[in-house]
């Protein structure tokens, strides 16, 4: 995929998904590139709506909190020592919760439908290498795969 490179200002959340507005002097700002994801990818291009991107980001969010992408070497992250907002848990605590949400979005989306979730939305494979991959007739993977979001979209209630 070509990048695509834009200015956003950075918040303690990230970064903001809409572009900084002309005359707006944002404390801090990062580079994004719009191609890095195959969600983010459709959702630009107007294939996926606000919604099933955000249901999209979420399972993948949980995806990487529940530590489920293979490890080669040792985990070099850095200790927290402020909460990140799920207070009372402890790391291993939020790492099964997250699972387990990972779990019940791929259980909600059905039979079938969780390998084009999983190869597009967490490996971040390319909807046609991932239909390819899968024995799928070219151009069938978009739809499949909002199917797939909206019921993921139902698991984590975004409206």
């Amino acid at each position: 995929m070509k990048r695509q490179l834009v200015e956003r200002e950075l918040t303690p959340e990230g970064p903001r998904r809409e572009a900084i507005k002309s005359g707006a002097k944002p404390r801090r700002t990062v580079t994004v590139n719009l191609s890095e994801s195959p969600l983010v990818w459709l959702h630009a291009r107007g294939h996926l709506s606000d919604r099933l991107l955000d249901a999209g980001e979420a399972l993948r969010a949980d995806y990487e909190r529940a530590q489920l992408s293979p490890s080669v070497t040792m985990r070099w992250d850095p200790v927290r020592v402020k909460s990140t907002g799920e207070r009372g848990l402890s790391a291993s605590e939020r790492q099964v919760a997250a699972r387990q949400r990972f779990d019940g979005a791929i259980k909600a989306a059905g039979r079938g439908l969780e390998d084009i979730l999983w190869r597009v939305v967490c490996a971040g494979e390319a909807l046609p290498e991932a239909e390819k991959t899968l024995g799928w007739p070219a151009r069938s993977g978009k739809l499949v795969l909002r199917i797939a979001l909206e019921r993921v979209a139902e698991f984590y209630r975004i409206t």
